[in-house]
């Protein structure tokens, strides 16, 4: 049995939408068990009729406004920071939440810890690409600044994840720059291209915008605030394409009808972008499996995020991040 801590609490959308989620997810995998963090008159009912739950009572919440820093420090019974706790403490291992990305991140970092020489937690996501092509992206927004040698880091735990998945076993790593050309960027991509270049990390030269969601690499790395920008405007395209199909919808019949058949795969597209697929990023670089899922989360993503979440703990792949930072350190 492999066991995920599930914090129901601090998301946009009710307790009750989450369970739905982790009632779908424990249908799906009959080998999953499920620790729910959060206040007992929702976990400790749901654990009473469900036999692989189990309730971790929490008195405390993060909302999405409150500084996270401050927050965890201060609300030691918050549902994440407790349920981080539990995943330190192996009661679990692993651990989907679609609260604060800022409480997850510093609960997370701080509550199951970096994995030894890991210099910085990145989150990352795989992008749907051409064909049937994937490509593994990040940081997506843990780490605004980065140095050239977290940067190389950053390079072989995606490699890992790649492995574990997208079957990769050499993945391509490209730097999300401004041109192809090894010329190309800021002083500081310049700095990050040199350490790349030097890093044994399989890298293949810089990636341009339009590779993000393309078949060139099968990694692609960044600092976040640049990653953080590009997963927006991925996301919002994705939005804007549906958004122009529905206005469709409202004209001629013609357009009514061509709109109608293009509906269905337009909407799995979206999915792809949104990340939906898996259920939310995941956080390299920690000793267990933490996936954040999107504040305005849906029972199908956190059904999605608590699988992926145990797929991972299964495929071991903090010890094959472990391993690559080790050869690589």
């Amino acid at each position: 049995m492999t066991t995920i801590c599930v914090d129901v609490m601090g998301a946009d959308k009710e307790p009750e939408v989450l369970l739905e989620g982790v009632t779908r997810a424990l249908e799906k995998d009959p080998d999953l068990c499920v620790l729910l963090a959060g206040s007992a008159d929702v976990v400790e009912p749901y654990c009473a009729s469900h036999e692989r739950a189990r309730a971790l009572v929490t008195t405390e919440v993060i909302g999405m406004a409150e500084h996270p820093a401050s927050a965890v420090r201060q609300k030691k019974d918050a549902s994440i920071v407790r349920a981080a706790a539990a995943v330190r403490a192996g009661e679990a291992e692993g651990l989907f939440s679609a609260g604060s990305t800022g409480a997850v991140l510093t609960a997370a970092t701080f509550g199951v810890g970096r994995i030894k020489g890991v210099k910085r937690p990145a989150l990352s996501l795989p992008f749907p690409g051409l064909g049937s092509h994937k490509t593994i992206f990040l940081d997506m927004g843990a780490n605004a600044d980065v140095k050239p040698e977290v940067m190389v880091q950053f390079a072989h735990m995606g490699r890992a994840f790649a492995e574990v998945a997208l079957g990769v076993s050499d993945a391509r790593v490209g730097l999300l720059c401004n041109g192809s050309e090894d010329t190309k960027g800021s002083e500081m991509a310049l700095a990050y291209h040199e350490a790349l270049a030097n890093g044994s990390c399989g890298f293949a030269g810089n990636a341009e915008g339009t590779d993000v969601l393309g078949d060139r690499f099968d990694v692609i790395v960044c600092d976040g605030f640049t990653g953080n920008v590009c997963l927006k405007t991925v996301e919002g395209t994705g939005k804007f394409v549906l958004s122009r199909v529905k206005a469709a919808m409202k004209g001629s019949l013609g357009a009514k009808l061509g709109a109608a058949l293009l509906a269905g795969p337009l909407k799995a597209m979206a999915g792809e972008l949104s990340g939906a697929e898996y259920g939310g990023a995941i956080l390299l670089g920690l000793r267990a499996p933490v996936v954040k899922g999107h504040g305005a989360t849906s029972a199908e993503a956190v059904c999605a995020g608590t699988l992926s979440c145990a797929a991972y703990a299964r495929a071991n792949l903090c010890e094959k991040i472990a391993q690559a930072c080790e050869i690589a350190g």
